[in-house]
């Protein structure tokens, strides 16, 4: 492949998004909206056009019977949970803007199915119950996304907006909804060298919880960082090969509050990193395809279920 064309290929690489949104894990556990590594590459940068985007996202966490976590109005200990979520994805990058930048905007529909198993406490015993749940999550919008590209450099500040879409029954382990909205500002940064295909990539953002109404419950507001550095090869006349690592960490920065935190503020964190692969096709009737897999292993957790996070993203830019 020519070195013009190489580069021109790691070009295309930073004028793509997507945000793909909607989380699949659906209970008061230290867990909210955001997922972490949901945004952490290229690949959710800010789109130049029309951009339709399939996340599938697959989770598996636990915790032993000495944690005891609030799921609803329940209180559970050695909880096992499993969740699938298929995303679709939809975002525009406007010919408009203001103060050097252009506007973009977003929407995601998740349909999530989740899977719990855990041991709850009666008045008499203890015993093992396992819920499952299927349906649509809860919708996340991108109304504000400004974002700004120079050479190399490219920035954004977005507003995502998680709304409550997802069937939620405070008597239930398994939810595929939070019932409860969460408003999201974040800020990127991407750093892509086309001469050499070094690719450096950050998200920083906080979560704001409205408080869950069922059952008086308003879990504490989350700050979250991701990053990704990776290396983009070029495979001959077949487009290009991204391999790195995207870490994570995910804080919660005030405390559940409420009459239904009956745990206290239960502050969770998380932190972790794992392997991530990227490719993007050479343009194919006008579309250029772009694919990205990676592994996120939680390393380092407090009041979360500790797991892995497996992530596939599709994306057809056009």
């Amino acid at each position: 492949m020519k070195k013009e064309t190489v580069a021109g290929f790691l070009g295309l690489i930073v004028c793509f998004l997507l945000a793909p949104g909607g989380s699949a894990r659906g209970a008061e556990k230290g867990i909210g909206h955001y997922s972490p590594g949901m945004f952490a590459s290229f690949i959710d940068a800010a789109p130049t056009g029309l951009v339709v985007e399939n996340v599938f996202n697959t989770y598996s966490g636990s915790a032993g019977a000495e944690r005891i976590f609030p799921i609803g109005i329940l209180l559970a200990a050695d909880v096992d949970f499993t969740s699938y979520a298929d995303v679709f994805v939809i975002a525009y990058g406007t010919p408009w803007g203001i103060l050097g930048g252009k506007f973009s905007f977003a929407a995601t529909i998740p349909y999530v199915w989740a899977d719990v198993t855990a041991q709850l406490s009666g008045p008499t015993r203890s015993f093992t119950r396992r819920d499952r749940a299927e349906g649509l999550g809860d919708m996340m919008l991108v109304p504000f996304w400004l974002a700004w590209n120079k050479g190399e450099f490219k920035w954004d500040v977005r507003l995502g907006i998680y709304a409550p879409t997802g069937a939620y029954d405070k008597e239930d382990l398994a939810n595929v909804g939070l019932n409860y909205w969460t408003f999201e500002p974040t800020v990127s940064f991407s750093y892509l060298n086309t001469k050499i295909g070094l690719e450096v990539t950050a998200f920083a953002g906080m979560d704001f919880n409205t408080k869950n109404t069922d059952i008086d419950y308003r879990s504490g507001d989350v700050v979250h960082f991701d990053l990704t550095v990776a290396e983009h090869l070029p495979l001959f006349d077949c487009g290009i090969l991204g391999v790195g690592v995207n870490a994570f960490y995910w804080k919660q920065l005030t405390g559940d509050s409420g009459s239904g935190a009956r745990l206290g503020s239960f502050e969770g964190r998380t932190a972790g990193i794992g392997p991530v692969l990227s490719y993007i096709s050479p343009p194919i009737c006008g579309q250029t395809i772009l694919v990205e897999a990676k592994w996120l292993p939680e390393l380092d957790t407090s009041n979360r279920l500790e797991g892995d996070t497996i992530w596939i993203k599709l994306v057809w830019a056009f």
